[in-house]
């Protein structure tokens, strides 16, 4: 059995860190000794992994895309085959525990920011935001028909509104009250209440 070697585990602690610090500061303004310091090693051994700090950003969120990418295929492989249900699994896993907790949500935010300046970020932004107008496209059509873009259109826009005041507001993440934000928008759109 080969061995796992460091690499991977100190890479996947810079990212946990990354994260973390991201979320504690509020904004992208840490530097890579914190993030470094956090994780346990040296700034130098960071940058030997990464690089650079934007390239320490850019995996940290690759990493919340996975898992957000993880937690929406399990919940829909886990909803009944029906638009509905669909529907609603794909907004409760945008705002499960592992996604919707203060350093998840700084992070988010602040990629909002990176994308804006750096190519790299716009196009995992972009990749995100396509498959998610395509999950709830698909989850739409049956039920608004040809109002299905618009109403994707708002939905994703209400989702990533949740995570700014989220950002904005202080006390724990309330994961309830955001998936009953965005379902009461659903319910509007489909008239179909749960």
């Amino acid at each position: 059995m080969p061995k796992l070697g460091m690499e991977p585990i100190r890479k996947a602690a810079l990212v946990k860190a990354t994260i973390v610090e991201i979320g504690r500061a509020g904004s992208l303004d840490v530097t890579v000794s914190q993030i470094a310091k956090r994780a346990g090693m040296s700034s130098a051994l960071a940058h030997h992994y990464f690089g650079s700090k934007e390239d320490i950003f850019l995996a940290a969120m690759r990493h919340i895309l996975s898992l957000y990418g993880a937690e929406v295929r399990g919940a829909l492989a886990a909803s009944a085959c029906n638009p509905e249900a669909r529907l609603q699994a794909i907004v409760r896993a945008s705002f499960t525990p592992g996604n919707f907790r203060r350093e998840a949500i700084g992070a988010w935010l602040n990629f909002y920011v990176l994308a804006q300046t750096v190519p790299e970020a716009r196009r995992l932004l972009s990749v995100y935001q396509r498959r998610l107008r395509s999950n709830l496209l698909a989850c739409l059509r049956p039920l608004v028909g040809t109002r299905a873009d618009a109403v994707a259109a708002g939905l994703g826009a209400l989702i990533d509104g949740v995570y700014l005041r989220e950002a904005l507001k202080e006390g724990p993440p309330d994961s309830a009250s955001a998936v009953a934000t965005v379902m009461e928008f659903v319910a509007s759109e489909t008239g179909k209440r749960n």
